[in-house]
């Protein structure tokens, strides 16, 4: 914990006489002016307090204890000045978040006092912060502890996801990103009031039932009931009640939030999840990208365009609609084709062969195919193409 202070002024004389009266009783360091004073605090800090003049050339004492604080929020800032009018008080307090406002010439008792309560002032300040922090990461460890030993499928699942929801916040510039990962960590600790046999049809991949879709649907509410609770977890119990959300509204909770409304870093978690989901299953980068992109209406563009810039693929697709004649070899189906009497025809995932293209064409002819036929095909101008794709699938 520091017990720095720095005291800043642009008249060198004045700095002297602090070192003189004060450098006995507290470790001091002085700056020539704010932007000495600047620099110091980014290449000597964090300090504790920060004394500042106000009357200073190319920027006064306001404008520069706002950038201490945006540097260090938690140092205590403090003015000593000549000019105490009212205004310069008033902007100082509102505008600098001034611990104290003290008028030159100070008395060295007086100034004296006003240090220690500034250094009382940081401890209180830094110490309920690492209590906070300590008591946030137990919480954190023992609900990922619970979650691990109770249902070891969804905690394998967390532990890829945040690798991935780590990489968007990234390449997104996301502000206290921290709060996306701890989501993603999170984000199936519902699951531990679900039946196990549902939980483990989800992760196996297989179709759930009405009544069993209706029950696993309330995993969200149920980890945002949970988290919410915790003090400082308020954020990441949203993100996680809308980790199923579909970007154009749909989805659970059925509500009226869509789009830029929709928490950010559920944003970023639903399309991670589905993402991982898709590798799970076997499919390459390359076709779970064009499987994504095919989801109309399910992800935000923006994550989804810095998810293909994470992935840096040489070789890009798009799920196109083909009809049988136009198939040609080497194309992989994005569906399973099925006759119009219901009957399986060729499996997601297969490439057409020519064997593959005569059977197609002979059911074509003589019984009927159910729809268009889906396939994965190159995009037509390499990776560069999909910005404006996502934009108009959006």
């Amino acid at each position: 914990m520091s017990d720095k202070i720095l005291f800043v002024d642009d008249d060198a004389h004045i700095l002297q006489a602090f070192q003189r009266t004060l450098r006995r009783k507290f470790n001091l360091e002085t700056a020539l002016g704010p932007e000495e004073g600047l620099r110091c605090v980014k290449e000597k800090g964090p300090f504790a307090v920060v004394v500042s003049d106000m009357r200073m050339p190319n920027m006064n004492g306001v404008e520069f204890l706002r950038q201490v604080r945006e540097i260090n929020p938690d140092t205590v800032r403090m003015i000593l000045t000549g000019n105490a009018d009212q205004q310069t008080a008033i902007d100082a307090v509102n505008e600098g978040y001034i611990f104290r406002f003290l008028t030159k010439p100070c008395p060295p008792e007086v100034l004296g006092r006003a240090l220690e309560a500034g250094l009382e002032q940081y401890r209180l300040i830094t110490a309920e912060r690492e209590l906070l922090s300590k008591t946030l990461a137990g919480c954190i460890r023992v609900l990922t502890d619970i979650l691990s030993l109770v249902a070891p499928e969804a905690f394998g699942r967390a532990l890829r996801v945040r690798e991935i929801v780590a990489r968007l916040c990234r390449e997104l510039n996301v502000r206290d990103s921290w709060q996306v990962e701890i989501a993603a960590m999170l984000a199936p600790i519902g699951c531990i009031a679900m039946p196990d046999e549902i939980v483990q049809k989800v992760f196996r991949g297989e179709a759930l039932k009405e009544h069993e879709q209706l029950t696993y649907q309330t995993h969200p509410r149920i980890a945002y009931d949970l988290l919410s609770k915790i003090p400082r977890l308020e954020q990441v119990a949203l993100i996680v009640a809308y980790q199923e959300k579909l970007f154009d509204g749909r989805g659970f909770p059925a509500d009226l939030v869509s789009e830029d409304a929709i928490p950010l870093g559920s944003r970023i978690l639903k399309l991670a999840m589905d993402w991982d989901d898709l590798l799970q299953a076997g499919i390459s980068p390359e076709m779970a990208l064009a499987e994504i992109m095919d989801r109309h209406g399910w992800y935000d563009p923006a994550v989804v365009a810095a998810l293909r810039r994470t992935l840096n693929l040489n070789r890009v697709c798009v799920v196109r609609e083909m009809k049988v004649s136009d198939l040609v070899d080497g194309l992989i189906l994005a569906d399973n084709v099925y006759s119009v009497n219901g009957t399986l025809l060729c499996s997601k995932g297969q490439e057409i062969t020519p064997a593959i293209r005569f059977r197609l064409r002979n059911y074509a002819v003589n019984v009927g195919i159910a729809r268009p036929i889906r396939v994965f095909v190159p995009a037509v101008n390499g990776p560069e193409s999909l910005e404006s794709q996502l934009t108009s699938n959006g």
